[in-house]
């Protein structure tokens, strides 16, 4: 029998109860006396009480001791990398193997500019590509809509039919990036039709090219507001996509459940977690009911969390996302196969923490966070940019965004070895009292009923607004220090250069789908709408009928005109808080 490794045999021994740990409760009494009776006085602390950015209280100094008052098991709740419950990461190499993806969330003005600068973010090293959309574009409405005028190409690209997705990839195969990911969420089975149907235009297997649809609607109603149709009928539309690609396309990843926007809303880490696996598991339930086993889609789920600025919570977090999803899965839906239980993170820097003003100290915050990302495990990084607070980034900006990831990547040596900071007695503590707070929100929110009961009565609203507002209180009174904003204050001319969207860009969009509506064959496009109204009034999945919308070029407008009529649009101002 071959020898256990060195490893293993060290965790036994730990694990065992140990004299030292005894001895080490008796000095730790003897440390805390002596603080008490002035011998080491606290009047040089900063503050009466160090916290986290979620208000969990931090000690002065972390040991065995505290781990061991948290219940904390080292097989159980840290094992190895690859291994349940994946606190230390996803695979047991990590980066050793591969680097994460290096994406780039980048997209404005129409699809023949956007065409350019994806061209340029290949040609800088991104190995992955994040589609920008417009806001028109994400609730639906065509560039040339009365409500779309002022916003067209402006937070991202405008995409109205499957002329402009031609344009947003020509001379850019599918198969180049390592990912191809998206903004959409009420629009997910469009985004993904379009997708498809580029695909096949393009002559790629599907297997040849990696899809990731963020695809995630319940998170609009609860932070972002891109909501079109109200929360049950946007679950059904969400989890058409997931049941589509489960039967058709499996290596492609159908949604990346957000924390992100939830955390951008002004929620904590913990409750970006907890919200955002009560949006899994609203998901999970509802694909098991159409009678998919979560082994022929689970592996493909993946979560896109925020990285704040305070360092050892965001790597804290991460590690608790991966442990809760593992348990909640395993002992919720009865998966046994640890294999299936492995999680996909997908992480952005937080575009809240950057700053207009003096707006070259963002370059350190996305580094400090990106930081964070990469020694959380995640697999896939996007970065914000330093000018984002200010524009839509410039080529200068999102390239030192780049070479963030790949300074991190290439010249620090912190990707060779896996979780270089488990075993930290205070993030191992830290860990454990996040997957505690997120337990606690998790039972709350099945006693409402699950996600989509706390959407309709306000809950994840009212939890997010009051904990916003306590954060920005903190930042106005001085409490929370933001550099150049509350402190380190001057006046500085920074003379940076800024991005415009070209004002003509909206007038040429406009008059582009209207020569589309005019050249396309009408006849195929009111078939399209009408079997796409029957099925819609079935409630059968409805990718299929989409994708044969698409190709005959209808629009998203039209699209979502036809899903409007039989779903009805979401009014927020009738949700009860």
């Amino acid at each position: 029998m071959r020898d256990k490794p060195r490893e293993i045999l060290f965790m036994e021994a730990f694990v065992e109860k140990d004299e030292n740990i005894k001895k080490l409760i008796k000095e730790k009494g003897k440390w805390e006396n002596e603080i008490l009776a002035g011998q080491l006085r606290e009047k040089g602390e900063r503050k009466v009480d160090f916290k986290t950015a979620s208000d969990i209280p931090v000690k002065r100094l972390y040991s065995p001791i505290d781990m061991e008052e948290k219940g904390f098991d080292y097989l159980q709740d840290l094992n190895f990398p690859g291994s349940y419950p994946f606190t230390r990461g996803k695979t047991p190499t990590m980066y050793r193997s591969d680097f994460w993806i290096f994406a780039q969330y980048a997209g404005f003005g129409n699809a023949e500019e956007a065409n350019k600068r994806y061209k340029y973010l290949i040609s800088q090293g991104y190995s992955g590509l994040s589609v920008a959309l417009d806001i028109p574009t994400q609730v639906g409405l065509d560039s040339d809509h009365d409500l779309a005028h002022g916003e067209v190409g402006k937070v991202g690209v405008a995409i109205d039919s499957f002329k402009d997705i031609e344009d947003l990839f020509d001379g850019i195969s599918l198969s180049k990036p390592r990912q191809i990911s998206t903004t959409a969420n009420s629009i997910g089975p469009i985004w993904a039709s379009m997708l498809i149907a580029l695909g096949e235009k393009q002559g790629i297997f599907p297997e040849k090219y990696n899809l990731r649809l963020q695809n995630d609607s319940l998170k609009e109603f609860i932070a972002r507001g891109t909501y079109i149709f109200p929360p049950r009928p946007s679950l059904k539309f969400s989890c058409d996509v997931i049941e589509y690609f489960a039967n058709n396309s499996p290596s492609w990843f159908p949604i990346s459940i957000s924390g992100y926007h939830i955390r951008e809303a002004g929620a904590t880490a913990v409750q970006e977690v907890a919200f955002t696996m009560a949006n899994a598991i609203a998901y999970i339930e509802e694909i098991l009911s159409r009678g998919l086993s979560f082994e022929k889609f689970g592996p493909r789920l993946s979560v896109f969390l925020s990285s704040g600025m305070d360092l050892f919570e965001e790597i804290a977090k991460f590690r608790a996302m991966r442990r809760v999803w593992a348990r909640i899965i395993k002992k919720r839906f009865k998966i046994d196969d640890s294999k299936l239980l492995a999680l996909n993170l997908v992480c952005f820097t937080a575009g809240s923490t950057l700053t207009a003003q003096q707006p070259y100290n963002n370059l350190m915050r996305i580094t400090i966070e990106a930081l964070a990302s990469v020694l959380g495990g995640s697999q896939s990084l996007l970065p914000s940019s330093m000018d984002e607070a200010l524009c839509t980034p410039t080529e200068e900006a999102v390239t030192l965004s780049l070479r963030t990831q790949q300074i991190l990547a290439y010249e620090t040596n912190i990707v060779n070895t896996v979780d270089p900071l488990g075993g930290s007695y205070f993030l191992e503590t830290l860990t454990s009292e996040i997957e505690e707070r997120v337990l606690d929100y998790i039972d709350k929110i099945d006693e409402m009923g699950g996600a989509v009961h706390a959407i309709e009565n306000g809950f994840f609203q009212k939890e997010i607004s009051e904990a916003s507002f306590r954060r920005y209180q903190r930042i106005e009174n001085g409490e929370d220090v933001v550099v150049g904003v509350n402190k380190f204050v001057h006046n500085e001319d920074t003379n940076i250069k800024l991005m415009k969207i070209d004002p003509e860009s909206e007038k040429r969009q406009a008059e582009k789908v209207r020569r589309v509506r005019k050249e396309r064959d009408n006849d195929s496009v009111g078939k399209a709408l009408g079997e796409l109204r029957k099925r819609a009034e079935r409630n059968d999945n409805l990718v299929p009928t989409i994708l044969e919308a698409v190709k005959s070029y209808a629009t998203i407008g039209e699209i979502c005109n036809v899903l409007r009529d039989v779903y009805g649009e979401y009014d927020q101002s009738l949700t009860s808080f």
